[in-house]
């Protein structure tokens, strides 16, 4: 009885050959689940990896622009400040220009040889540097030697700017060279003249006055 069914508990060839191709199967699907696993962590290790690339090109492209319009605003205050330095240079130029000539026209206009001038009182010492040089080029110019006085009682007050009033002797004649006799006419008529006989037209003025 017992042999009989030790006989029958023993596998037999069907079995064996059945528990074979379950195996076979078994190890067959975990392969292809890890094959499966395997490529899906590929792909999203791929997206995480375009993802973050797209992130750092945008962020990089972000900080080019912004370094971008920095260095173009940078730039043009530069160019402006740059151009504010010419503007004043030309203009200070412009100004010594007439200064000079102002002194020389009160003589030239006179064409006397005793002049009594007035000026601000804070002008005195300037003033009298400025008198033997004018008279110089007076007297070269004319051969006229002036007698050019400083009229102490007469000071010019502070409303007239600076400058200087030139009058002859028997006062007959005078000539007003203050500035703010000549401030007007200057700003609106003689800086764009002077301005473009000194340096030239202005190439990017598009209209002409």
């Amino acid at each position: 009885m017992a042999e009989r069914s030790r006989v029958a508990a023993a596998p037999t060839g069907d079995t064996l050959q059945m528990a074979a191709f379950i195996e076979q199967e078994a190890d067959e699907k975990v392969e292809e689940i890890n094959t499966k696993a395997e490529e899906e962590f590929n792909v999203e290790k791929e997206r995480l990896v375009n993802e973050q690339r797209a992130k750092f090109m945008a962020d990089l492209n972000d900080r080019q622009k912004k370094a971008d319009r920095r260095r173009k605003v940078d730039n043009s205050r530069t160019k402006s400040k740059a151009r504010l330095v010419v503007l004043q240079a030309m203009n200070d130029h412009v100004a010594r220009v007439v200064n000079e000539t102002r002194k020389n026209l009160g003589l030239y206009r006179l064409l006397d040889k005793d002049v009594v001038l007035s000026c601000r009182k804070k002008d005195e010492a300037l003033v009298k540097a400025s008198i033997p040089v004018a008279v110089k080029q007076f007297r070269k110019k004319t051969s006229i030697q002036a007698n050019v006085v400083i009229d102490a009682e007469n000071w010019l007050g502070d409303e007239s700017c600076g400058g200087v009033v030139l009058t002859s002797l028997q006062g007959r004649k005078k000539v007003v060279n203050t500035l703010a006799a000549r401030l007007e006419m200057i700003a609106q008529h003689s800086v764009p003249e002077i301005r473009a006989g000194l340096f030239g037209p202005n190439e990017h003025r598009k209209f002409t006055s």
